[in-house]
């Protein structure tokens, strides 16, 4: 665990060397599905965007850096996507490019992003708990997860849903979702922020033993 807990810190600089690599964050889960200020030391996530699916596949297969990560780790989970809309900023830059059409009854994956601002930190975690369990049974959920760059601050969410339409029933219904989404815009809690969606396309490996996607592929 410690091993993993380090290359937060240290492989950047390696993967800004990698062919085909246009942008990249390694992440940190919390505790509870992702979702609590507690880390989870055994969860990480490596968000990649490549010029081509050749290249992220040379990577995935050959590269020594990524072949060390699967050495240190019991189980990996990779999904190929295609994004189909974002809108906010990253580390001042929108890292995806358009390069598919969203239909409304297919898989999609969601990804939120944000910097709290300090001085919400406190409000915004109160709200987190109630949120995260009202999203466990809704309809259509395959999976989510709770990420982050950096504990309490900058924290992300990912999820895939069975089709569009039932993500959307669960963003704009749910009543503690809905809450959170007009506190946001109320108060302004977030220094920065960026929503995307995506259309996944391929799945390899597994989640706590599971193949998750292959169904709705």
């Amino acid at each position: 665990m410690w091993w993993a807990f380090r290359q937060m810190g240290l492989v950047g600089p390696l993967l800004s060397a990698v062919k085909g690599l246009t942008f990249s964050k390694v992440l940190g889960s919390g505790a509870k599905d992702g979702f609590s200020v507690w880390p989870n030391f055994k969860v990480y996530g490596l968000l990649c965007c490549w010029e081509t699916e050749e290249l992220a596949k040379q990577f995935f297969d050959a590269d020594p850096l990524y072949l060390d990560f699967k050495n240190h780790s019991a189980e990996q989970w990779t999904v190929y996507m295609r994004n189909t809309m974002t809108h906010g900023q990253w580390d001042g830059q929108n890292p995806f490019q358009k390069t598919a059409q969203q239909k409304d009854d297919r898989l999609v994956g969601v990804l939120t992003r944000a910097t709290i601002k300090t001085k919400h930190l406190l409000h915004f975690w109160r709200f987190v708990p109630s949120v995260s369990e009202s999203v466990q049974d809704m309809d259509g959920r395959l999976f989510s997860v709770g990420v982050g760059e950096l504990p309490i601050v900058q924290q992300a969410t990912f999820s895939f849903w069975k089709s569009s339409e039932l993500m959307k029933a669960y963003a704009y219904k749910s009543k503690y979702h809905k809450e959170v989404v007009q506190k946001t815009r109320q108060l302004g809690w977030y220094k920065e922020e960026l929503f995307a969606r995506f259309a996944p396309y391929q799945s390899a490996g597994t989640w706590n033993g599971l193949s998750l996607l292959d169904a709705y592929l």
